[in-house]
């Protein structure tokens, strides 16, 4: 599906419907807050977001990462004539938790014609830094525009 317009203005919780049979959806992550420059989410540590042993996956986390930033990415641009792809992501995973939910938020510091540049921030219930990603998304014309 794609997203109909979307801006700061659109509420949450149909943003969160959007993402309805998707991975976002299978790893629990809900948007939470949206605004000019930045985006809010939660993921839940449970056996869709774990490794064996029950701590949180770091590929989980890039995940998280990624999905923030690029609803920020998309808060930027017209849906109908452009789309965003991830084209870069990397972590540095700082800790660990095995239980709670992870609260993560993306601050845009690059925003080009072409690409974008995110910081994401993930952190555990006690506010422990969890891990700290940098995204670059594409800003691309949609097929036939």
């Amino acid at each position: 599906m794609i997203f109909p317009e979307i801006t700061v203005n659109t509420p949450i919780e149909l943003i969160n419907q959007y993402v309805t049979d998707t991975m976002v959806e299978n790893l629990g992550i809900r948007f939470t807050a949206i605004g000019d420059g930045w985006v809010e989410a939660t993921m839940p540590v449970d056996h869709r977001t774990s490794r064996p042993g029950g701590l949180l996956h770091g590929g989980a986390n890039l995940a998280l990462a990624e999905t923030v930033a690029g609803l920020g990415s998309m808060l930027t641009i017209d849906n109908n004539d452009f789309d965003v792809l991830g084209i870069q992501v990397s972590a540095n995973h700082t800790g660990g938790t095995s239980k709670g939910t992870v609260f993560a938020r993306a601050e845009i510091v690059h925003s080009g014609i072409q690409t974008q540049v995110w910081n994401i921030e993930i952190k555990s219930e006690a506010g422990k830094l969890i891990s700290t990603a940098r995204v670059t998304n594409m800003i691309v014309k949609r097929n036939g525009k």
